[in-house]
């Protein structure tokens, strides 16, 4: 299994034990009208975020270092290739929110992030989820005492996808 067939799968499992209101919130996310309203979802998904990410901690307890650094690559490279100017223009924010509105666009899921990808309006406003952004570079950096290096040469800061911010 590659690392990002492995990331989605570990984002689901992550999902999976928080119960059928959080996944049916999650379902109802990603297949509503792209830019009606997602407020009633949303609160219960936002509850349901922190115990999100301990169950993907709690599942990449074991990982090798090679490991993490192909999962943040994985989330490096899904953060680059949402970071354009329709997407941002959506979920509003400085730099830094949209950087971890992106992050919540992540976390949610692939489903929910094909959809995003596919059409902007998907997306939804001040939903952040700093922590994925992150996530596995500082699981690495926990265990392993640095930052991995994932070689890729690509930021996941805002507005460094140039193909995505036409000037």
């Amino acid at each position: 299994m590659d690392a990002e067939e492995r990331f989605w799968d570990m984002v689901e499992a992550a999902w999976a034990p928080l119960g059928a209101d959080v996944g049916q919130a999650r379902q109802a996310l990603t297949d509503r009208s792209p830019g009606s309203g997602a407020d009633a979802v949303l609160a219960v998904i936002d509850e349901a975020l922190e115990d999100f990410l301990a169950n993907l901690a709690a599942s990449s307890r074991d990982l090798s270092a090679e490991e993490l650094t192909g999962l943040d690559r994985v989330v490096e490279r899904k953060l680059y290739d949402i970071d354009r100017a329709d997407i941002q223009a959506v979920t509003d924010g400085s730099d830094d929110g949209f950087l971890y509105a992106r992050g919540f666009i992540v976390a949610m899921g692939r489903d929910f992030y094909a959809g995003v990808l596919r059409d902007p309006r998907l997306a939804v406003l001040d939903a952040w989820c700093e922590e994925m952004c992150y996530f596995f570079a500082h699981l690495h950096d926990e265990r392993y005492g640095n930052y991995p290096d994932t070689g890729s040469g690509i930021s996941r800061e805002s507005c460094s996808n140039t193909t995505g911010w036409p000037f």
